[in-house]
């Protein structure tokens, strides 16, 4: 139990770091890692490669755009003259493999559909490449496993694109959680949700493995993972979609599901395709931690009660963005020979969690997760 003294001195001390310089040996990777630049070959141009992460390494100290991949002449033209990348270095997904002769690329980018993570991320490993690949990781466990195998035998990395890991405001929360700032945990709430549009291919079961649960709700199951610094031993999940909505013909709307933690905690979590959601709230014996919202791309909020008195610490952004932390610390991971915050080990932990949460709801049971 900390004392009020050591929780005051804890709120003030956000103030004083960035997101970043909290995370275990950050400081140490980038020092290591000197300046060198390592070239990434981003798979898959659609919306969030362009307008999220590429722009995101004109901030980075050790990572660059190499190569493009794309099924679409005109994007590999258009964004290979915006970004400096040469015909040389455009692929399709036929020439794909053809990345292994390519000694600019060192990290391939899958971002892509999930029924097409698992097939270009051990292409990627098979042509010697390191990898990083968006989440969710694949569309079932067997898949990441076999991800995982791929780089293992290639000597190579995988990490997953867990954004929000690098992100000062959940960083911070993390770090006060830790320290039990608002005393013990006791409970979490998570929630994350929009309304969807229709025909897009997250509403295709076949390309996307699942519904809001794969899409949105790993959110809410990740923050409950790394806010309580537990490993979940139980969930019980119920949904809740109107299947007259042409939208739902093949996946799933609202999950409510609810995670119990070895310490007694539990973890009352919201996953909605028909509801806006996006905050997080950590309930100790003393009061609460709040994210709110708490995972968009930006604008975070975190405030904290204890005692009846509600600050809202003062968080250094003045660094990187969440999305280029996330390309430095895989180049800083590979340059230094150290595992990823978020390897494919733990995007495998959260798919097992959520076919869990699928055999819950569709059987009406508690599921107990190994």
């Amino acid at each position: 139990m900390y004392g009020d003294t050591t929780r005051r001195d804890a709120l003030i001390g956000m103030g004083a770091a960035a997101g970043l310089a909290m995370l275990p040996g950050a400081a140490t990777l980038a020092q290591g890692a000197g300046d060198r630049k390592l070239g990434y070959a981003i798979v898959g141009l659609g919306s969030y490669a362009t307008r999220q992460i590429m722009p995101a390494f004109a901030q980075c100290r050790n990572a660059r755009i190499a190569a493009l991949v794309s099924g679409t002449p005109e994007k590999l033209a258009r964004y290979g003259a915006e970004y400096g990348v040469p015909a040389t270095h455009h692929y399709n997904y036929q020439t794909f493999e053809r990345l292994a002769d390519n000694r600019d690329v060192d990290i391939v980018y899958v971002v892509l559909p999930v029924a097409m993570h698992a097939e270009y991320s051990i292409r990627a490993s098979k042509a010697g490449k390191h990898v990083m690949c968006e989440k969710p990781m694949a569309v079932s466990s067997a898949e990441c496993q076999s991800m995982i195998d791929a780089a293992k035998a290639a000597g190579k990395k995988l990490m997953i694109g867990y954004r929000s890991r690098f992100q000062p405001h959940n960083v911070a929360a993390i770090d006060l959680c830790r320290k039990q700032v608002v005393g013990p945990t006791r409970m979490i709430r998570t929630a994350h949700g929009f309304s969807i549009q229709p025909d897009q291919w997250r509403l295709d079961r076949k390309m996307s493995g699942g519904g809001s649960m794969m899409d949105i709700g790993i959110y809410s199951l990740q923050a409950a993972r790394y806010l309580s610094g537990e490993e979940p031993v139980e969930v019980m999940a119920t949904e809740s979609t109107d299947r007259r909505d042409p939208r739902f013909a093949t996946v799933e709307d609202r999950v409510d599901f609810t995670l119990r933690f070895p310490s007694g905690v539990l973890a009352s979590c919201i996953s909605s395709y028909s509801s806006p959601h996006n905050e997080a709230r950590v309930i100790g014996t003393d009061g609460y931690i709040e994210l709110d919202p708490a995972t968009p791309y930006q604008g975070q909020r975190l405030r904290v009660r204890v005692k009846g008195e509600t600050t809202e610490p003062a968080i250094d952004t003045s660094g990187p963005s969440q999305f280029a932390a996330q390309l430095d610390h895989l180049a800083q991971c590979i340059l230094t020979n150290r595992t990823p915050l978020v390897p494919g080990e733990e995007g495998l932990r959260d798919i097992r969690i959520i076919e869990a949460v699928y055999r819950s709801m569709n059987e009406g049971r508690r599921v107990a997760l190994a």
